[in-house]
């Protein structure tokens, strides 16, 4: 098994809609990790919306889950390079009460080799049941607990979230082409989602932008965390 494995994060999705994560990160990339990440980008991430969309058990690298253009958006370029990762893949684990968990194993100087990652694949079936055995109540331990006062992104849906950031300027269309814009679909790939051509996709985006006096996807990403922040964010 490799050795070289940097820090473990545990991100849980307890039920469709809901999500809570629990994070464990060296300190000198705690704020960049565990305080940042939670307060929005997580909605942003591959393996927190795999397990809202109910991806099969087992283990994945972030390219095996990622959109499109993930790598070229802004997620990705404002956030996700300077926690400084060379790779990360996680095990998906589903539990009873339609809970995830996701086991990212993360590295900071390279990614994992194919041989590393068989290695780690023959060890699915330990990693499974030693989950599913020791997160057996999860779901409802978190579903039991009050809401959280504190940042209003935390706790929200991730439709919810696209549905609030834009102060009631965007169509429901132009709403849909934002989220999947910012979760790194391209146009042709946000075309054959909404069922709608490239150039459509692209016209809604020019009216987005303009809608909301913006010039480019870094202005929207940056929209889109300050309003889940909210002007009370510590």
């Amino acid at each position: 098994m490799p050795r070289s494995i940097s820090l473990w994060c545990l991100g849980i999705s307890a039920q469709p809609g809901r999500s809570t994560s629990m994070t464990i990160f060296p300190r000198e990339n705690e704020r960049s990790w565990s305080r940042i990440y939670q307060e929005g980008p997580y909605l942003l991430d591959p393996f927190f919306l795999a397990s809202t969309n109910s991806v099969d058990p087992g283990l994945y690298r972030l390219k095996d889950l990622a959109p499109d253009r993930f790598y070229q958006g802004e997620y990705f370029r404002n956030y996700y390079v300077k926690t400084g990762l060379a790779e990360e893949i996680c095990y998906v684990i589903d539990l009873p009460e339609n809970a995830t968990v996701c086991v990212s194993l993360m590295r900071a100087k390279k990614a994992f080799s194919a041989k590393e990652f068989r290695q780690l694949g023959k060890a699915w079936p330990v990693v499974s049941q030693a989950g599913r055995k020791h997160w057996v109540n999860l779901a409802s331990k978190f579903t039991e607990k009050p809401q959280d006062e504190g940042r209003s992104g935390r706790k929200l849906k991730v439709d919810e979230a696209f549905q609030k950031f834009d102060e009631g300027l965007l169509t429901p269309r132009e709403k849909e082409v934002v989220e999947f814009t910012l979760k790194g679909h391209s146009a042709d790939a946000i075309g054959r989602i909404l069922g709608i051509s490239p150039g459509t996709v692209r016209i809604h985006r020019r009216n987005i932008y303009s809608k909301l006096r913006i010039r480019s996807q870094g202005e929207l990403f940056s929209r889109f965390i300050d309003a889940l922040l909210g002007p009370g964010a510590e």
